[in-house]
């Protein structure tokens, strides 16, 4: 039941009251005062009451630093003494003492607080309603907003509606304040747009105040029951924007010290080699730092200790709360206007990204962030792909669509409350699904871009429609600019820069198949190859590869030969690949087994061949660089190293085998069967070796390479994606080299010791026919009479031994083929057949 609300009455009370004629003329003088009907014309310094002018002229004079006060218009405006600012708040406690209504009558009690009410309602104290007690602009946070207390001598039957009005007050002072503290540049223009809806809905409230003024003062039968009337609903719609921005305002991490640390500990690799590029660190700069930032969180600004409430997490948390009081269908409409209001910028900002690729985020509020400090220069020098992974990347983390794995370098702590990343790292949950593609249609564009092609954005994504994050009509926009950027970047690399015929160029370089330019650069360069890889000339040897190339590659292989270049490695292929695959070297030396690791590579530091170090490098322009990145042509030369190698080897033992078609091994000495097993001995380890190294190039040949290159070309003919393509590729490779046993560390050391093996028995051939010569040279004068007989014996059971060995650790071949590499069969039964042999 409502409380009633009696009617004002216009004739004297003086005998009814009991109250001194001071008292009586004072609260009449201010009724009619109140009462009296404005005019346009009329001073409105003449229209407010000297009571009311005096208590409040402190109030007027603290927006004497207002930007508004230059407006003539706001000047004139009935309001304009009444808007609340945080600076017109009391200085100290307790200064404003509510007046007695003991003794006023109950019609003039009301009159009173609807006055009092109308000011409360902006946020200034009144006479009857006062801030409360405890309340001190110094210690109290403003966004909580001012509370007010009503005087207890009001009567009881107005006290329960005017309490149910006072929540306005707080709501609107903290509401005010949010919009005064997050208008600030540091907060980003989500919030600014998020301030500037706010503040128009606060525009609504004001004209209703304004409307409840003119009411008070022109009509008589205005009461306090129709002001609640009237500002009911708006109690509901405040509180709403008021919860809103409470969770804003909290949901900053609440310590300074914690959020300093974390993100010392995760600081931004870009933000890192700027300061180490300008000189800038050490613990005198940090605690400088630290200083301006305790400053910045102690003023309510965003210091480099935490990261601001701003970006996506704005619109994160509006979104939550939309969706957790989708039963209020006044919630609903309040958050999702202010949704698409606060989302505008950010809308904008990935329209211009996957429109155009242009990145234009001054306060880090997108999901995307770019590294600038990467440049395409990098790509010439880049192992590791970080113009393509790390130019642009999500500030979540998350690197593909499929996978849970994140970077981890650059990405800020989550927040202590809620678990949300803080700011632009923080995706808006009706974007999630689409971060990769909006990520990729942008790079896709830069790409274009650096290429200058300029890619204008279309007409009818231009500046049209207004889209916003719950319209159909932005993911469909999305959608399309990804498509066109991809399938514009696709025939960019496939069509224009003929990247098939560069990948089957390189095929034919690395892989040695159909290569006869090599076995004739080999033969041209025997001489230059049998020195150490630091005494070889690297010019000469491009000068015979030109003249092979010349001579040798026709068809659309020649177009690109003068990109070939050779290039002598640093460090041997089984070393570094054994580094790769293994890490056993370095956990050992931290053991104890230092000493021995360092005397081990000292031993094994020796000079290499030229053979053993030369590989070819390629040269290509951005943008193939991205696809065909130093990445990958180290996988290339990797294959390449391992191929030529097993060549090398296998023309040596072929050389061997010539040379003991020669006398010392073909004349018959039936005096001296231990001469003649010694040499068929030495004959049939030729023949096993060469029948391992020819199996083994035979297998890495066609059963691992032809096969996946195949496949691969199937897969290029369908490709429908870039990133598809740079994953398809590496693919490739990475099988290549698993399936050529190059990425286990106990299948390299076997198949690379018995390699050596195999190499260092062909260096041994002219050792082996002095040995024959001696041998048949001593068979003329005695069976008695050889005295290199142990020696030549004891190096051939080495090299069986050893050769043996290896080949029985090569066993693990057939576990790997059973349970991790179903590949390797075809190479088990191969092996099989040079153990029988």
């Amino acid at each position: 039941m409502d409380p009633y609300t009696p009617r004002t009455r216009t004739g004297p009370r003086k005998k009814h009251l009991g109250l001194s004629q001071k008292e009586y003329t004072k609260i009449t003088g201010t009724i009619a005062s109140v009462r009296r009907h404005r005019h346009p014309d009329d001073n409105l310094d003449d229209d407010i009451d000297s009571r009311n002018h005096v208590s409040r002229e402190g109030h007027s004079k603290s927006h004497n630093d207002s930007s508004f006060i230059a407006e003539t218009s706001f000047v004139r405006a009935p309001l304009n003494s009444r808007v609340v600012s945080t600076s017109a708040a009391p200085k100290s406690k307790g200064k404003a003492k509510q007046e007695s209504l003991d003794r006023v009558p109950l019609d003039i009690q009301e009159a009173l607080i609807l006055e009092d009410l109308l000011f409360v309602l902006t946020g200034i104290e009144g006479a009857y309603i006062t801030y409360h007690p405890e309340y001190s602009p110094e210690d109290d946070d403003p966004l909580q907003g001012i509370r007010f207390v009503v005087a207890p001598s009001l009567d009881s039957s107005l006290s329960d509606l005017v309490e149910r009005v006072l929540p306005l007050g707080m709501y609107y002072t903290a509401i005010f304040a949010f919009i005064e503290q997050r208008s600030h540049l540091d907060f980003g223009l989500v919030n600014h747009a998020l301030c500037a809806a706010i503040r128009e809905m606060l525009r609504d409230y004001q004209t209703l105040l304004s409307q409840l003024e003119h009411a008070f003062n022109t009509s008589p039968t205005f009461s306090l029951q129709k002001l609640w009337f009237y500002v009911h609903p708006t109690v509901h719609t405040l509180s709403l924007i008021y919860q809103l921005i409470l969770e804003l305002a909290t949901a900053d991490d609440p310590a300074p010290e914690l959020s300093s640390s974390s993100s010392s500990d995760d600081e931004d690799e870009e933000e890192a080699a700027r300061n180490e590029a300008l000189g800038l660190g050490g613990a005198k700069l940090k605690a400088v730092l630290s200083d301006i930032n305790k400053a910045d969180m102690a003023s309510g600004m965003p210091g480099s200790s935490g990261i601001a409430v701003k970006g996506g997490e704005v619109l994160t948390i509006i979104y939550e709360r939309m969706q957790n009081m989708s039963g209020d269908p006044t919630a609903g409409a309040i958050y999702g206007k202010l949704l698409k209001q606060a989302g505008k910028p950010y809308v904008e900002m990935l329209r211009d990204w996957v429109a155009s690729g242009r990145l234009v985020d001054p306060y880090e509020e997108l999901l995307v962030k770019e590294s600038k400090f990467i440049d395409r220069g990098i790509l010439e020098v880049d192992y590791t792909d970080e113009y393509w992974e790390r130019r642009y990347t999500l500030r979540d983390g998350s690197i593909s669509p499929g996978s849970s794995k994140r970077h981890q370098a650059g990405i800020p702590p989550p927040r202590s409350v809620g678990g949300r990343l803080p700011g632009g790292a923080c995706v808006p949950p009706l974007l999630d699904s689409w971060k990769h593609k909006i990520l990729l249609a942008g790079k896709y564009l830069n790409v274009i871009r650096e290429c200058g092609i300029e890619m204008p954005r279309d007409q009818k994504y231009a500046d049209g429609d207004e889209l916003s994050m719950d319209d159909e009509k932005f993911y469909k926009f999305i959608e399309d600019a990804y498509s066109h950027a991809n399938s514009t970047l696709l025939q960019l690399l496939l069509k224009d820069q003929q990247l098939i015929p560069r990948l089957r160029s390189l095929k034919r370089y690395f892989f040695l198949s159909q290569s006869s330019f090599l076995t004739h650069m080999l033969d041209l360069a025997s001489t230059e190859l049998r020195k150490s890889s630091k005494s070889a000339s690297v010019v000469k040897l491009q000068s015979l590869l030109d003249l092979a190339l010349n001579s040798d590659v026709v068809g659309e292989d020649a177009l690109f030969r003068e990109d070939v270049k050779v290039t002598m490695a640093e460090s041997g292929l089984y070393d570094f690949l054994l580094k790769v695959v293994t890490v056993s070297g370095v956990v050992k030396a931290d053991e104890g087994g230092g000493e021995e690791e360092v005397k081990k590579e000292k031993e094994e530091k020796k000079p290499m061949q030229a053979i053993d170090a030369m590989t070819f490098d390629y040269t290509v322009k951005f943008p193939l660089s991205l696809v065909i990145s130093r990445k990958t042509i180290l996988r290339y030369q990797l294959l390449f190293r391992f191929l030529l190698h097993l060549k090398h080897v296998e023309q040596a033992l072929s050389s061997m085998w010539i040379e003991q078609k020669t006398t010392p091994w073909r004349c018959s000495v039936p005096a001296h069967p231990e001469f003649v097993g010694w040499r068929l001995r030495v004959c049939l380890l030729r023949a096993r070796m060469l029948a391992f190294v020819q199996q083994i190039l035979a297998f890495v040949t066609f059963e691992v390479l032809e096969p996946n290159w195949h496949a691969l070309e199937a897969k290029l003919d369908k490709v429908v994606t870039v990133d598809q393509l740079l994953r398809d590729h590496v693919d490739f490779l990475d099988t290549c080299l698993k399936e050529s046993m190059l990425t286990s560390s106990k299948l390299l050391k076997a198949c690379s010791k018995l390699i050596v093996v195999c190499q260092t028995f062909a260096f041994y051939s002219a050792s082996f026919t002095k040995s024959a010569n001696q041998a048949i040279a001593a068979a003329s004068e005695g069976p008695d009479s050889d005295p290199s007989k142990a020696k030549r014996w004891d190096v051939l059971n080495k090299f069986e031994t050893n050769f043996n060995h290896w080949l029985v650790h090569l066993d693990c071949v057939q576990f790997y083929a059973s349970s991790d590499n179903v590949s390797l069969l075809p190479l088990v039964v191969r092996l099989n057949s040079v153990k029988a042999a």
